[in-house]
Formats: structure tokens, sequence, C-alpha cells
């Protein structure tokens, strides 16, 4: 299963894997693959402590950091969401762009499912905590603050980027430490727009993916792109938990793949158990797009969160960063009921998934899923060829 990357990276096998759970990206990077540690969720301090941790867990070895410097979103063109010296990025100008007739909507739906008020006790661990507003790092300041602390481990080899090519100044700092700059993309135009601006790696992301991802399939998305973008390496992505989805990959041209949904079910993830519940039970159809994520089509579990965002009397969905924002809390607040068991808030928890969801059934190890991904490419590749000396004797 090796290929250049596995050579560019000195990595056994070319498996990227993204999470946003550190234990993940330590053990896919210690039995051979590549973990991509989410940073979108984590201040500039947290971040910071999760890749020492990292560090500390791999014994040397490569991995990588995933976030966000998307190419637009709501006041970028008037300088909104830049960081100023201190880093800081002002989330009181987003706030000011949120339309209260949307905070009422998502009070009623909140009612609708019993969801109560935060209470005075709220901390970090739920998520709002130490003045969290909801914006994360849907800015390019917050994803320029990511990338200064990833520079500063010499375990990160990878630097990715989702929603657009990093801007050119990024690309450039991260060759200057001897970092790969990768980027996702769902359409064949915009992997041409990354590979001008430097990128290293294309991740070609079929509409099947979790998270924020395009209208067109992998079949057909993944040789297209590599067509384009020859020889730029293109890992593939977009339903693929398999060894034989991979080779499926690989015959399209990729050199390796981006795998996500896979490791939301693993026995290391931090996804919680009322979720996994859920995600081991749905198919495939379950996994819808919708832009009540962060604005953005998004592909997410189906739950009754996202079904009140197409209802009629819905507002409509707000431009990025502001819908992440405006629905920070009411997120928290869900998670927070949803601990009781049998609450209808329950019904609202879902997640970022992909169509593969229908084929994670059970929970194993990160390291289980790698050495089955390799047993099951083998025989995927074995069986092809037997295939081809049958019809060759013919």
């Amino acid at each position: 299963m090796r290929t250049d990357l596995c050579d560019l990276f000195k990595i056994d096998v070319p498996i990227f894997a993204f999470s946003h759970c550190r234990d993940v990206v330590a053990a896919v990077t210690n039995a051979g693959g590549l973990g991509v540690l989410g940073a979108l969720a984590f201040s500039p301090e947290q971040l910071e402590l999760e890749l020492r941790w990292i560090d500390e867990h791999v014994d040397g070895k490569p991995y990588g950091v995933d976030t966000v410097m998307p190419m637009s979103y709501e006041g970028k063109e008037r300088g909104l969401g830049k960081a100023d010296e201190s880093g800081g990025v002002d989330a009181g100008v987003f706030q000011d762009l949120i339309p209260q007739a949307t905070k009422d909507w998502i009070e009623t739906v909140l009612e609708e499912y019993e969801v109560p008020q935060l209470s005075s006790d709220v901390d970090d661990a739920d998520g709002v905590g130490g003045g969290n507003t909801g914006l994360l790092g849907w800015t390019e300041g917050g994803g320029r603050n990511h990338i200064d602390v990833a520079l500063r481990h010499e375990g990160v080899k990878l630097l990715v980027n989702a929603l657009g090519p990093p801007p050119k100044d990024i690309i450039d700092l991260a060759h200057e430490h001897g970092v790969k700059v990768a980027a996702l993309t769902g359409a064949v135009e915009h992997a041409q727009r990354q590979k001008q601006a430097g990128v290293d790696i294309i991740v070609a992301q079929g509409t099947e993916a979790g998270g924020h991802t395009g209208e067109v399939g992998s079949m057909v998305l993944l040789p297209d792109i590599v067509d384009a973008v020859a020889p730029t390496p293109v890992l593939g992505a977009g339903g693929i938990a398999s060894g034989r989805q991979a080779a499926a990959a690989l015959a399209l041209g990729a050199s390796g793949v981006w795998t996500g949904s896979v490791w939301l079910t693993v026995r290391e993830a931090d996804t919680s158990p009322l979720v996994k519940e859920k995600l081991f039970a749905a198919r495939s159809r379950d996994a819808v797009r919708s832009r009540s994520l962060s604005g953005k089509p998004a592909r997410l579990l189906r739950t009754g969160w996202t079904e009140a965002w197409e209802r009629e009397d819905c507002p409509g969905t707000l431009p990025m960063p502001l819908q992440y924002m405006v629905c920070s809390e009411a997120q928290t607040r869900i998670t927070r009921a949803a601990r009781k068991a049998g609450t209808k808030a329950q019904e609202l928890v879902g997640m970022p998934v992909g169509q593969v969801v229908g084929r994670l059934n059970a929970e194993v190890s990160s390291a289980d899923v790698i050495y089955q991904f390799m047993d099951e490419f083998i025989e995927s590749v074995e069986r092809l060829q037997q295939t081809l000396d049958t019809a060759s004797e013919r």
C-alpha cells in the first residue's frame, strides 16, 4: 500500500486521519498512518496543550494540523476577523451582525425540545467558559493563530486548510519550516487554484464526505482532479472507511486517502456514548447536507436540529461565521440537557459525518482500523489481479 507520500512523510501507509481527538491522532500515527488534528475548536492556548501531548505520545513520528482559513466570510472585505497585535480576534463586530429574529427562532426550537437555559455553573468543559463567543477559527485571523502554534512543534509536518487554499504567505511560511501544505476541495477549478497558490497536496473531497463538502461524487471528482493538477499528489476523500475503498481511490489516481468519519467511532475517540449509539444506528441517507452548522453546506448526521433548519418557519441560515456563532450557546445547552437519559434534547444531538456512516457498526481501536485497511487493500488488489489473470487466459 506504499506510495510516494509514504517516503515523503516517512510513514508506513498513505492513510491520513482527520480527527478532533488527540488520542486518535496519536494512535493512527503510531500505527503507521498520519494523524491530523482538527484545530478549529481550540483556542491557541488549548491547541498548544494538545500538540504538546501528541508530541509526548508519538515518539518523534510526524503528524499534521488542520485549520480553517476560509477564502470568504461575512465581513472579510471590510477587514473583520483579522487578528490584532496580541493575536486576538474581535468577536463583538460579528455578534452585531446577527439578526434578533434568528436568535428568537432558535429559542423557539429549544423550547419545543425542552432545552433549559444555561445555569451559572457553565464552565470551559461545556464549550462556553473562558469567554468563548462561538467564533472559534472561522476567520483568517483565527486560522493564523493556529498556524503560529503548529509551526512551533517539530512533529508537525503537514498543515491542512479547508474552504480554499491558505494565503500565499502562510504557504511560504510553512515551506520555510519544512512543512508541507494540503488543502481540501470539491471542485476541479478550486484544485487548480490551490496548485497555483503553491499547495503541495490536493485533497479531492467528494460529496459523500462529512463536514463541508461539494456536490460532486468521489468517483467522478477524484480522477478529474488528478488529471487537472498532475503531477501534484492527490488524496482521495469522501466515503472511504476501508481498504477496498482505499484501493478504489488509488486506482483512480490518488496517492493516498484522507479519512474522517471512520475515526468517530473508534475506541480512542472522545465522541459521546449517545452520539456513538446514533452513528452505529445510522444509514447512509442519515448523513445529510445542511447549512445549519456554519452557513456553508456541510454533511451532518440527520437530527431534530438539522430538520428544524429546513422548516417553513425557519428564518434561514446566516453566512459564515455568523451561523456557528448564533448556534454556539444553543449547542452548549443541548449538550448539557442531553446528558439526562430520555430527554427530548437528545433528539437534537448530532455531528458532522459522511455517508460512509452506514458502514460504521462496531467500536474497534484506531490501530485495528489501520490494520484492517491494509488487509482489505491487499485482498482487493489480489482479487483484481486474479480477475485480470483469468480474463487473459480466456
